[in-house]
């Protein structure tokens, strides 16, 4: 529930809008939250100014239940407000993470993250991070995302001149796409098409992404784990189809 002092059904009790958010979480949730972001002063939203003392109450809710509170001041932050560079400063709170863009780069492509040193040195999340890059450079993922993406290309291309309902296969390494289409000249999209066959690959046990504008694209990103032999595979199956 929006706490706008102007149209809030609550007016400027921040109280009762804190009361609704504590409910919210009790009865519908689990009970535990993973995070909560809001501007201190909506600007989309209509240049709305929470209420009164809403922040400071809903923040301790949100931590009470195990999740961490985003400030959005992508538009109020920067000193825009006058009375504070932070819109957050005008509930009195101290986020956990801050977003900013915008302001930041006065017209310039540039955006930024802040977070409290607690988040920002989490060692178990640093760590994580750190084991993913070692072994993509141990193992040599790219090269292998070059290698077993250049064969399943190469055989799913083969596989257009036997089905005219593939319109185009394209991608690089393992991101490669598959357009089917009803008219190759007039590139057609099969939309119900490829939502069956979609359907019908899942069945084989093999699950690909659908996408696209017109959603007649099978979008495959397998893991980098894939290989050759994944890969023959997946082609055996699409040719079955």
């Amino acid at each position: 529930m929006n706490p706008d002092p102007y149209r809030g059904i609550f007016g400027s009790d921040a109280n009762r809008y804190a009361r609704e958010l504590q409910d919210h979480i009790d009865y519908g949730t689990s009970g535990k939250v993973a995070g909560f972001i809001t501007e201190a002063i909506q600007g989309a939203g209509g240049a709305v100014e929470l209420a009164p003392g809403y922040l400071k109450l809903a923040y301790d809710i949100i931590h009470n239940a195990g999740g961490v509170c985003i400030a959005d001041e992508v538009q109020c932050g920067f000193a825009r407000t006058g009375s504070h560079f932070w819109g957050f400063e005008t509930q009195g709170v101290i986020p956990d993470i801050v977003t900013m863009a915008k302001g930041i780069g006065n017209g310039l492509p540039l955006a930024a993250v802040v977070t409290t040193p607690e988040i920002a040195r989490n060692p178990v999340c640093s760590a994580g991070g750190l084991a993913v890059l070692r072994v993509l450079d141990k193992e040599k993922r790219q090269s292998h995302c070059a290698d077993v993406g250049s064969q399943l290309i190469q055989r799913l291309r083969s596989l257009m001149q036997v089905h005219d309902i593939i319109g185009d296969v394209r991608g690089r390494g393992l991101m490669v796409g598959i357009e089917f289409v009803t008219d190759r000249k007039e590139k057609t999209p099969a939309k119900a098409e490829t939502t069956a066959l979609h359907k019908r690959v899942r069945e084989l046990g093999i699950l690909v992404g659908k996408g696209g504008l017109h959603g007649n694209v099978f979008r495959i990103k397998p893991p980098m784990c894939f290989t050759k032999d994944d890969a023959d595979a997946l082609d055996y199956a699409i040719s079955k189809l």
